[in-house]
């Protein structure tokens, strides 16, 4: 019995003694890029023991040591190595000031060496940076924004690359992440009864990132949102529910949107085979989330990736928001339209001091549906868009219907 109470003490000691050492950084972690050349130049020598360094965390004992090697030897063939290792003793230390630090030298390398392989390594890493700095869908989303970014640069720059599966992939993840933030704000705003502004975001959602894994919820809102926004929208309510039905075959929407389609009297679509494909791969290929992740998700800063996709091409465009359907169209525009259009601006320099006292406000005048046409692209007359007198007489949809009606009420009680 003693003897195995020692034996179990002994086995103890050990395991903190190994615990110990782990946590002190005598693990080494064998370094990606090592010179395989066998010499014993003193660059390579140099570089070698920066190399050991860097394996046993000794990073600012390795940083020294390169930066003699490139101070020293400045015609060496090593130096684009060292450049390189530098920049990987920043990743690997991390923390934001590393990683920080680690940016901007991936960066110089990729300047000073942009037809070396490592070129694209180095674009991945920086890609990897503010992937791991990511926050969740419903925080701060600057990370995501750069990690979107860099990932898109890699596959631009460095398309036959290695590194561009890892950084695609990387790139559906980081979209995922992205297109939940904003799918929750647009149902936030269906949920608050704000259709025009859940319209908004949901259908940029669905033209930014079809591969969203909940593209298809998405879309159901959507229609839903144009449903309450008046007859003159049924042409884009039709436009979701059929691309339910025919791009999210596996859905658990298609029979309901089916059954609106059949309300609308719409042509129900039939399943695009290609989509369906893809739809069954990523059902069968999904991670299965564990029994403690929901507890263990509450407390990681990390978003969670799991159900984002596994294939198809992600989206290589950048974000533009559109103009919401509340905002009336400029004056001049020659349409009725109120949908189409991008959020940009265009800044001129003011000659007449005097047009906000003599011209009266746009939302006061909206044009009228017989203003004729402007000129379009290329010179053509664009004709106004078509509209029957049901529709083209109603009020631009509100984000806030119940306060409107509630102004309309107290106006009446006062009269």
């Amino acid at each position: 019995m003693l003897d195995t109470r020692q034996s179990v003490r002994i086995v103890m000691v050990l395991a903190l003694v190994a615990g110990l050492l782990t946590s002190c950084g005598f693990r080494r972690k064998k370094y990606e890029n090592p010179i395989a050349k066998d010499t014993q130049q003193p660059d390579k020598v140099l570089f070698d023991k920066a190399i050991k360094d860097i394996e046993r965390s000794r990073f600012e004992i390795a940083r020294l040591t390169l930066q003699t090697l490139i101070n020293t030897y400045d015609t060496s063939e090593f130096l684009a190595k060292a450049k390189l290792a530098i920049a990987d003793s920043w990743f690997r230390e991390g923390g934001a000031h590393g990683l920080a630090q680690a940016e901007a030298e991936y960066k110089d390398f990729i300047l000073f060496y942009p037809t070396m392989e490592e070129s694209a390594e180095a674009q991945e890493k920086v890609c990897s940076i503010h992937y791991r700095q990511m926050d969740k869908p419903d925080r701060d989303k600057t990370h995501a924004i750069r990690a979107e970014e860099e990932c898109r640069q890699v596959l631009t720059q460095f398309p036959n690359s290695k590194f561009a599966p890892r950084a695609q992939q990387m790139l559906r993840e980081i979209q995922e992440v992205l297109a939940e933030g904003e799918y929750r704000s647009g149902s936030f705003y269906h949920t608050k009864g704000s259709y025009p502004a859940a319209a908004n975001r949901l259908q940029a959602l669905v033209d930014q990132y079809p591969l969203y894994s909940g593209a298809d919820e998405a879309l159901w809102e959507l229609g839903d949102s144009y449903s309450h926004m008046g007859e003159r929208f049924r042409d884009r309510q039709v436009a979701a529910y059929t691309r339910i039905v025919r791009d999210y075959p596996l859905s658990a929407r298609v029979e309901d949107a089916k059954a609106k389609l059949q309300q609308l009297e719409a042509p129900i679509p039939e399943a695009d085979p290609v989509a369906y494909a893809r739809m069954k791969y990523e059902l069968e290929n999904r991670t299965k989330p564990g029994m403690m992740s929901h507890v263990w998700g509450i407390f990681r800063k990390s978003p969670d990736v799991s159900q984002a996709a596994k294939s198809g091409s992600p989206s290589m465009a950048s974000y533009r928001p559109t103009v919401p359907a509340s905002v009336p169209p400029a004056p001049g525009t020659g349409t009725t339209t109120v949908t189409g259009g991008t959020a940009d601006v265009s800044v001129s320099t003011v000659t007449n001091s005097t047009a906000l006292d003599t011209q009266p406000d746009a939302r006061q005048n909206p044009p009228k549906p017989e203003q004729s046409a402007q000129p379009g692209p290329g010179g053509q007359q664009q004709q106004p868009a078509a509209t029957t007198p049901e529709t083209q007489n109603q009020p631009l949809p509100t984000n806030h219907p119940a306060q409107k009606q509630k102004k309309q009420k107290k106006t009446k009680n006062s009269k």
